[in-house]
């Protein structure tokens, strides 16, 4: 028996996802919004790093099912009572990675620990030796001899699973594509082992089969060995990396969703009417540039602190606390980050509100509102998909940044900063525990570099002066 939990995040995140869905249905019916979005589709690049994208938003997506258990029922008890713990969809999903702790540091694959303590011999004299692991190599009756043998028919075994399902995928897609271009399935088939389809389905499902090893080496190794090791409590690196996927996802849209519409209405404003109107807007985001980011995230994180540790019964569990701080850092992170793009587009409106069919609307009468919303923002669309998507990308780092000064999200959320933070002590220390910052850096990296390289097609795509060179 479980108790479903709906955090503040989550909803924004799930509502967000509606708006994604009601966007996507709304361009497929109109050309002007579908032609941009078919040429980013046809780049191999976007999509790769589409498919990299999709992976990390269902596992965000995942991780935004939130639920508490149901505690053992009592003697005369009436009420079903709930655990504390608030989990998710992907820690049921993750199983053991959660639930397997060590006592302290373990390196990657390892089979003991990592720093040697007392033990007592057979004899009962004390010695000094590194302990074997509770969960990581256990199996193995000699963890010397045995070790590499054993990692190596794992792998043997999730290569094998992995081009099982790629098959049927292949097989899947090929199948589809058939029946949709009337086509037989061998030469379909052949189209796309070659490459000469006019979407690129050889780059979809080469990416796509790396994605599927990856996952595959996770459900096969996870359950015998720590494959990214533990930190300093014992918990597995790799279970905090995946965890945190959804953290730097929350931060890079919900920012975005605050962000948006100071930048569109005001920058649409200030360039339009200019006179009074542009001056009171320029002078609004001079203002806040002029402002330290840090120290005013800082300032307001630390004063939302002390509020929520002055309230403590606002919060049934220590999730809802977190949550609370990480949306209003999104929020703050929103506020401080717009007028980079207010002033794009401000300079952008000034240019088209000189263009002859906007003067000509409003020689005959049209609305501002009016003109703005069908002449200019159209016109406007491109620099904020770029924008967007470009913003991301720094939303993510900005995380990382503000965790490891202290003032990012709260100490118990699972996040690359917070694992970048901890790690300072540990690149000190004699021996180095090297895996916890290299796991969240190779996973912020895959995140920013597929947005980088996504948002590169969709500049392509949206720029209408690139648009006129092809």
């Amino acid at each position: 028996m479980i108790k479903p939990v709906l955090l503040w995040t989550d909803a924004l995140v799930f509502l967000l996802v509606a708006l994604v869905i009601v966007f996507s249905l709304y361009a497929r019916r109109r050309e002007h919004l579908r032609a941009p979005w078919r040429d980013v589709v046809r780049s191999r690049i976007a999509v790769a790093s589409l498919v990299v994208l999709s992976v990390y938003t269902l596992v965000g997506l995942m991780d935004s099912l939130h639920f508490r258990e149901a505690l053992p029922t009592q003697a005369g008890q009436q009420e079903a009572q709930y655990s504390g713990e608030v989990l998710s969809l992907l820690d049921v999903v993750l199983g053991p990675i959660r639930t397997q702790v060590e006592k302290t540091y373990s390196a990657p694959f390892a089979t003991h620990l990592y720093t040697r303590e007392y033990m007592l011999g057979d004899d009962g004299r004390e010695f000094r030796d590194f302990p074997r692991l509770v969960y990581g190599g256990a199996h193995l009756a000699d963890p010397v001899s045995d070790k590499w043998p054993d990692i190596r028919i794992r792998l043997f075994y999730a290569l094998a699973g992995t081009l099982g399902v790629m098959l049927v995928v292949y097989l899947a897609a090929a199948a589809f594509l058939a029946r949709r271009w009337h086509r037989p399935l061998s030469g379909v088939m052949r189209d796309i082992a070659r490459g000469r389809c006019e979407l690129p389905w050889r780059t979809a499902l080469g990416t796509l089969f790396v994605v599927v090893l990856v996952v595959m080496l996770i459900a096969v190794m996870s359950r015998a060995w720590h494959m990214l090791g533990t930190d300093k409590v014992g918990q597995d690196v790799l279970y905090q990396s995946i965890k945190s996927i959804r953290t730097g996802l929350v931060i890079g849209t919900l920012t975005t969703l605050v962000m948006l519409p100071f930048a569109v209405i005001l920058g649409m404003m200030a360039g339009y009417f200019r006179g009074w109107v542009d001056d009171v807007i320029q002078y609004l985001y001079t203002t806040l540039n002029s402002i330290p980011g840090v120290l005013l995230i800082a300032a307001a994180v630390l004063m939302m602190q002390v509020y929520m540790a002055n309230h403590p019964e606002l919060f049934e569990t220590t999730a809802e606390r977190a949550d609370l701080r990480l949306l209003f850092l999104c929020m703050i992170l929103g506020i401080t980050s717009w007028t980079g793009l207010c002033r794009l587009l401000r300079g952008e409106t000034l240019k088209l509100r000189e263009l002859d069919y906007v003067q000509a609307g409003s020689a005959f009468g049209v609305s501002n509102l009016r003109i703005m919303l069908r002449h200019l923002l159209p016109n406007l669309m491109h620099l904020v998909m770029i924008t967007v998507v470009l913003d991301f990308s720094s939303l993510v780092l900005a995380e990382a940044v503000l965790s490891y000064v202290g003032v990012g999200v709260d100490p118990t959320t699972l996040s690359w900063g917070n694992m970048i933070n901890s790690a300072r002590l540990e690149m000190a220390r004699e021996p180095v525990v090297w895996w916890s910052l290299t796991s969240a850096f190779v996973f912020m990296f895959t995140l920013v570099l597929a947005a980088n390289l996504f948002s590169d097609a969709v500049r392509d795509a949206f720029d209408p002066r690139l648009r006129s060179e092809h």
